[in-house]
């Protein structure tokens, strides 16, 4: 190739390089109606994933970041969602008896037919959540402390009187 067309040549080829180093867009995990019992998915990066009436029965999530995560009629019995960032996310139906949500933020979170049963909660933000008068009361009989990221005080989040 002659020396003026050498660096035309690589310049129509870097584009197309870069384009096929460039990482690939990944869809949000979709485990809708499985079992996943016992799984492990602590400090993952979880946003949007749909987990629509899947067994999580003592699943680990603690510190994972599930912004905007489906876990509509999810079954969450003993789950551990610590530290979570659950923020935007859906919980309506879903089933927490025993679920470990100590300082997980749940901002803006949908869960107005959720079940909250002995759910640990100190520290948890609940700002802009929407409950029923019998969950909030059974939740503001529990809520102590302050959320580690927001700074924002468990009854103050769930406007406890």
């Amino acid at each position: 190739m002659g020396r003026l067309l050498r660096p035309l040549f690589s310049l129509l080829l870097l584009p197309l390089a870069l384009l096929l180093a460039a990482p690939t867009a990944q869809a949000a995990m979709d485990v809708a109606k499985q079992v996943l019992i016992g799984h492990d998915f602590a400090g993952m990066d979880l946003r949007g994933a749909t987990f629509n009436l899947t067994n999580l029965r003592e699943a680990d999530f603690h510190g994972s970041d599930l912004r905007g995560a489906s876990l509509f009629g999810a079954k969450l019995q003993d789950a551990n969602l610590s530290g979570a960032d659950l923020t935007d996310a859906t919980l309506d139906s879903a089933v927490l008896d025993g679920t470990d949500l100590r300082n997980a933020v749940l901002e803006n979170a949908f869960a107005f037919n959720t079940r909250f049963n002995n759910v640990l909660i100190e520290g948890a933000d609940f700002s802009n959540v929407p409950f029923r008068g019998d969950v909030l009361k059974t939740l503001c009989a529990s809520a102590s402390g302050t959320n580690p990221v927001t700074g924002r005080n468990t009854r103050d989040t769930l406007e406890c009187s």
